[in-house]
């Protein structure tokens, strides 16, 4: 769950168009903030734990100088939350090449293991995005071996190529290579988003031919604010090539099979993003279509539908469109509450819910209401809004998730490794309405969830829906998902955690 987003233009700086591309990305990703530019000599970086509004500010833009740029907004899943993991990251050679990464490789120590031992190379941190940019540099070495170096572009797809016969796992990246320009590609599966947009060299999106100025971006809000017309969605398996005088370059390393993360159309990205051809906002309506399905057969007497904000909104206006039931925004959410991950104890942890929400006690006292949120992931917060609820008056307390029980660990690039952290792991739907404190509990359906998703590009065959299956597209080596559990930083995230089943009120994560 990161952003990405490179620029590369013919006339002007991009440093401020990155930072305000960034800002539409800022959702994929809070922890960390990263920008880099090239200036046909020199490569200028800055990167640091923080929003993109407290990482950088205006003076940047005299030092950030460049008619080429790439920015970054992490959310880590992989190594530790050290600013030293901080995203771009940079190898002096071959050519000098910068990289930003959305995803998770899953054959991480494999491949570790031989880019330090075999190939003598140091990393300096434990990210996995770290060793992806290292592999790709010994790849792009094979190359002009092979080559000669009279050929820069050949060389840096066939580097890619043999990268993806390596790398398993989630991948859309983008970089920076000196002296040749800005290179995108995308994993065989397509299961991180990628799209590529351009615009004549004076800032127009209707310019054509060769010499505009092109972008990338994990989704394709970050190009209407710059001026740019999303051309198409990058291929699963292909790499993109914009050249220092403004040409594209395609290249088709792998044979690609576009298998999509659907969890990015039910929480990650935003819902004016169009995603591989599906509009998020309408699949999100198809949610809410299927979901008043089984609300309504339930029977139940409800009085109003209120959606935890914000992604659930969508689906609740739909279910509440379907069943005739009325809509309340019965929950207010405090938009300028800094992240409380850092608490010094149980009592601080209680208030951190309503630090960011607060309920309307007229849409509650006397009524029976339904709560309907996108999805039920460790299921802590929905269980201190329950208890909301009921505090403000609420009679009955019903929840519907817009998504299918979460009941696997997502190893493609989402905060939720290990079984431990799912409350819907091991536990009938009944036992976690009970933990819940719900009067009742409703889960979306998986193939009524594939069917809203598939519905806006009916060419999609297969979505990764490995969270909610277990059926992980590509494969997963022998002990990968022990080794998570064991991992240091998962350790720590799960230490006195208890058995999901068991009592889970002090130790579930904010």
């Amino acid at each position: 769950m990161c952003g990405i987003l490179g620029i590369a233009s013919r006339n002007q700086d991009v440093f401020a168009e990155i930072y305000d591309g960034l800002l539409m990305l800022q959702h994929r990703g809070q922890d960390a903030s990263g920008i880099v530019t090239y200036t046909g000599e020199v490569f200028r970086e800055r990167k640091a734990n923080g929003l993109v509004k407290d990482v950088f500010s205006a003076s940047d833009s005299e030092t950030l100088t460049g008619k080429v740029g790439m920015g970054h907004v992490r959310y880590p899943t992989a190594g530790s939350l050290s600013a030293s993991e901080a995203q771009p990251f940079f190898v002096n050679a071959p050519y000098g090449i910068y990289l930003v990464h959305n995803g998770n490789i899953t054959n991480t120590e494999q491949q570790r293991e031989k880019v330090t031992a075999k190939y003598s190379r140091h990393l300096r941190t434990t990210s996995d995005s770290e060793i992806l940019l290292n592999v790709l540099a010994d790849k792009v070495a094979d190359a002009i071996k092979v080559n000669g170096n009279a050929d820069p572009i050949r060389n840096l797809f066939a580097g890619v190529k043999m990268t993806m016969e390596r790398i398993q796992g989630a991948y859309s990246v983008i970089c920076l290579i000196a002296g040749v320009g800005m290179l995108a590609f995308r994993d065989p599966h397509g299961i991180r988003p990628l799209s590529v947009a351009k615009r004549d060299a004076d800032g127009d999106s209707d310019g054509t031919g060769t010499g505009d100025d092109f972008a990338f971006a994990s989704e394709d809000v970050a190009f209407g604010i710059n001026g740019f017309k999303k051309l198409r969605d990058v291929k699963p398996g292909e790499a993109i090539l914009i050249d220092l005088d403004g040409n594209m370059h395609e290249f088709q390393a792998v044979e690609g099979n576009l298998t999509p993360c659907i969890f990015e159309y039910v929480y990650l990205a935003r819902p004016d993003s169009m995603l591989d051809g599906i509009s998020v906002y309408k699949t999100q309506m198809r949610m809410g279509q299927t979901l008043a399905k089984q609300i309504e057969a339930a029977g139940l007497d409800i009085d109003r539908i209120i959606p935890v904000p914000d992604s659930a909104r969508p689906v609740a206006l739909e279910v509440a469109k379907a069943t005739g039931i009325p809509y309340r925004e019965g929950l207010v959410k405090n938009r300028y509450v800094g992240r409380t991950f850092i608490m010094p104890g149980q009592a601080e942890r209680q208030k951190s819910v309503r630090r960011k929400l607060n309920a309307i006690p007229l849409e509650f006292d006397g009524h029976n209401v339904l709560l309907i949120d996108d999805s039920i992931v460790r299921g802590n917060t929905i269980k201190k809004i329950v208890q909301m609820c009921r505090e403000a008056g609420a009679k009955k307390v019903y929840i519907a998730s817009a998504s299918p029980p979460v009941k696997f660990p997502n190893v493609y690039g989402i905060d939720m490794p290990t079984k431990h952290e799912l409350i819907a792991s091991e536990q009938s739907i009944e036992e976690i309405r009970d933990e819940l404190g719900a009067d009742a509990l409703f889960y979306q359906d998986l193939d009524d969830l594939i069917w809203a998703a598939k519905e806006g590009n009916p060419d999609i065959d297969q979505f990764d829906c490995s969270c909610f299956d277990g059926n992980y597209v590509t494969g997963l080596s022998d002990g990968y998902l022990q080794s998570l559990e064991s991992s240091s930083r998962v350790s720590q995230k799960i230490k006195d955690m208890p058995v999901p089943g068991t009592s889970w009120n002090a130790a579930k994560l904010a």
